[in-house]
């Protein structure tokens, strides 16, 4: 990296997480000045023209790509309308040690008189949680599942490239020609429609005015500054954003700036879950980089440097602060901007073009945690492709991981999108399939499938409060065989699924009535088609996704009571029981019979494999295809990003020798240092897992670093990829780093500063994660060969 580079780069390192209190200030004055006198959708549509004329225009020295979320970088802003922070909330954020934000005296006097008194008990937040039953709230206590929206609001989309190929002068134009079409006459929903045309509208202007003001602040720092050189780039910089956002971008400079100010425009709109992301940026870009190296106007030092420096602008952007259990299902800076790259093209050939290794040199050179990057790794795609990626893990950053692209369409297929969606679709957040920029495929929270276990293990009763929140299954004491227990687990299964569900639908009528997103409506097919919201079912396809968590914890634990006490008869159901409310205390003999005599997951052991199934199966039935309020459906992906250490602390001890208060295992690895016959082992038993009937899976392996290195260790990396995408697999990634490192780490912190491990669907830096996390990362298995 040259040397402008290594400066911002490093400004963004050392530039302090800090609360901004601005965006809170504009949007309550907004619902002040409008709420009550315009239409909910246009209501939406002024707050979000009022932030683009007033917030603060930052262009720091130097850079190339301009924009930030705050008033500068890491400078974090609060959304009162979803969540209002309480000063306590605050006082936290600013003195907690992991995954602060240093909150000013000032910010929190604003807070106080002017925040607080406006959105307490109107915050969605409230909303939700006020229109909650006794029973759904007893459950999300109890551990037994999260909810998304608590805290942030529906998201989780992707750009296509429409962006690239029309302005938002030519949205105005589309949105336009459908408000003259509205027929008020026949059509009783007309005003409706027109009230949300009108917002999108709105918005339109609004991004525009956002690009023009970037323009006008680039020109005013062109006028006052000496150096010639910086004052040609303030004044192309000027150049840039009066064509983009307004227009199509037509160079290579101007389509990352149109992406990045339509990606600020998205999460300036509404903290979504997660954040909005470039999607297939290499073949996005491949265009504008062919025609600036024909005409000579781009070279390929100008392009990586760009590159370079859009990496910098997404890492100036730590996720909003959050607060209690969503902290703790997702306690990190990251805010899940997954890049794609690779795959296949809309007509089904290799997606890999010299845009795609220029982006992976990016990824290697700049190590930074955000964006997060991935691969989608096609049979089509070249064996040099995915080397090249292994090479960059090599190095243990983690990123990025790998897709399967054959099996993320065929996902797709399977859920009605036509092919060439699917194939222009991808994945993002941690793992989660979609098609981009025509899907709302948005996350509604973690479910803990061992907490349901350990209820059914109970009749219906939550051991850890003593509360009756299941339904009464039988007294496990009594049962006969497995075949009962497990008849039992899948009647208490559908029972929180239907509480989890019924909350859902209520929380998605909520945000359809009261708070629209006509800024991602505009660029989401077919909103404006059929003038209706993002939220409100208006993209072309729309899935809910219900994310399972602790497949190899249960998986363990149910091939433990099985064997020992039905099979083997080792042990009577009531002594396990005993053994397990006791958490072991007295009773090791039999934790160690649990855990080095029961046939696991990850071994290619169809003992415990064939459990695996059964549990998928029932949770997959209970979920799958459910209807959505906007008439979407539900789909179950397998992934838990940081809250099986969550459930693990809600969950008491377990029948695979787990103790009460430990991590549960990990996206669909096996339970931590239980898979023994290497990483083959491990993905036998992971592709007997129906991948193709979920929207996506999470497989972490570690390696230690003495396996990797030789070009021979390399081919042998790269027929595991291959081999386990052969079996349909998802998703696998990989930590190359050893034990003995990050045992070094947590007792030497200050030595390790630069350390950066994977952690589920993304990388974090080790100092900044909890002591139980790095913990359980620490006794993952170490692969020491393949």
């Amino acid at each position: 990296m040259n040397e402008r580079v290594r400066d911002l780069r490093q400004k963004s390192l050392d530039a302090i997480p800090a609360i901004s209190i601005e965006r809170a200030r504009i949007v309550t004055n907004a619902y002040k000045k409008y709420q009550g006198k315009v239409s909910i959708p246009v209501l939406r549509a002024l707050v979000f023209k009022e932030l683009c004329e007033n917030k603060t225009i930052c262009i720091n020295d130097d850079e190339l790509i301009v924009g930030e979320r705050g008033p500068a970088p890491k400078a974090t802003p609060t959304y009162p309308e979803l969540c209002c922070h309480t000063i306590a909330d605050f006082e936290v954020m600013d003195k907690r040690e992991k995954v602060f934000f240093k909150v000013s005296e000032e910010s929190k006097k604003v807070q106080r008189e002017e925040i607080i008194p406006y959105w307490e008990g109107r915050a969605m937040r409230d909303l939700l949680l006020n229109n909650m039953t006794e029973e759904w709230k007893e459950c999300y206590s109890a551990g037994i599942f999260t909810e998304f929206m608590e805290q942030r609001s529906p998201g989780h989309t992707v750009a296509d490239g429409k962006m690239y190929q029309k302005g938002f002068l030519y949205f105005k134009k589309d949105i336009e020609e459908e408000i003259a079409e509205l027929d008020f006459l026949n059509d009783p929903e007309a005003f409706s429609k027109h009230e949300e045309l009108k917002a999108m509208a709105i918005c339109c202007d609004a991004i525009i005015t956002f690009g023009k003001r970037h323009a006008d602040k680039a020109l005013e720092l062109a006028a006052a500054e000496k150096d010639e050189n910086r004052k040609k780039e303030l004044l192309q910089i000027a150049e840039v954003c009066t064509n983009v956002p307004a227009n199509a971008p037509e160079n290579f400079w101007e389509a990352l700036q149109m992406y990045w100010f339509v990606h600020l425009s998205v999460i300036t709109e509404l903290n979504t879950w997660d954040a909005f992301s470039p999607g297939r940026l290499d073949q996005h870009l491949y265009p504008f980089y062919r025609k600036g190296i024909e005409e000579g106007t781009l070279t390929d030092e100008k392009a990586r440097e760009l590159l370079q420096l859009f990496w910098i602008k997404f890492n100036n952007q730590p996720a909003p602060p959050k607060v209690g259990v969503t902290l703790k299902e997702s306690g990190t800076y990251t805010d899940f901007a997954n890049i794609n790259n690779g795959g296949l093209t809309a007509d089904g050939s290799d997606g890999v073009n010299d845009v795609t290794y220029m982006i992976l040199d990016v990824i290697q050179e700049m190590r930074l945690l955000q964006p997060s990057s991935n691969i989608q790794l096609s049979k089509k795609n070249p064996d040099k492709f995915l080397k090249r990626v292994l090479k960059i893990l090599e190095t243990g950053f983690g990123q990025p991981s790998i897709f399967n692209a054959d099996s993320v369409i065929e996902e797709m297929l399977r859920a009605g999108k036509t092919i060439e969606d699917a194939r222009c679709g991808g994945t993002s957040g941690c793992v989660e399939t979609g098609a981009f920029g025509k899907e709302a495929y948005i996350l509604t929270g973690y479910f803990n499938l061992v907490k349901v276990m350990e209820i059914t293990l109970h009749n219906g009763l939550d051991p850890r409060t003593g509360k009756k929140i299941g339904i009464e299954t039988g007294d496990p004491r009594s049962f006969k065989s497995y075949d009962e227990l497990f008849e039992a687990f899948k009647k208490q299964l559908h029972h929180f699924i239907e509480i989890k569900i019924r909350g859902n639908n209520v929380m998605e009528k909520l945000y359809i009535d009261n708070m629209p997103c006509p800024f991602l409506s505009i660029i989401t097919d077919d909103c404006i088609k059929k003038a209706k919201n993002y939220n409100a079912g208006g993209a072309r396809y729309n899935t809910r996704y219900l994310q399972g968590v602790g497949i190899g914890t249960i998986t363990d634990s149910l091939s433990s009571i099985k064997k020992h006490v039905f099979d083997d008869k080792r042990l009577a159901m009531a002594e396990m029981l005993d053994v397990l409310d006791k958490n072991f205390e007295g009773r090791e003999e039999i934790r160690q019979l649990f855990l080095n005599r029961t046939p696991k997951y990850g071994n290619d052991d169809d003992y415990a494999d064939d459990i695996m199934k059964e549990v998928f199966n029932a949770y997959y039935d209970e979920v799958n295809g459910r209807p959505t309020v906007c008439g979407g459906s539900y789909r179950i992906d397998m992934l838990p990003t940081t809250c099986h250490v969550y459930f693990g602390e809600v969950t008491g001890a377990t029948p695979d020798g787990r103790k009460a208060g430990m991590p549960q295992s990990e996206g669909i690895s096996p339970v931590q240092g239980t898979d023994r016959l290497g990483p083959t082992g491990v993905i036998k038993s992971a592709g007997k897992m129906d991948h193709l009937r979920t929207g996506g899976t999470l497989l972490n392996q570690k390696f230690s670093p003495s396996v990797v290195g030789s070009e021979e260790s390399l081919d042998k990396w790269a027929q595991l990829v291959r081999a386990y995408f052969r079996m349909d697999g998802h998703h696998i990634q990989f930590n190359v780093v050893d034990a003995k490192t990050l045992r070094d780490a947590q007792k030497n912190p200050e030595n390790y500063k630069d350390l950066i491990v994977r952690i589920a669907g993304y990388s974090d830096y080790f100092n900044d994660l909890g002591e139980a996390l790095q913990n359980e990362i620490i006794e993952r298995t170490e692969h020491k060969g393949f």
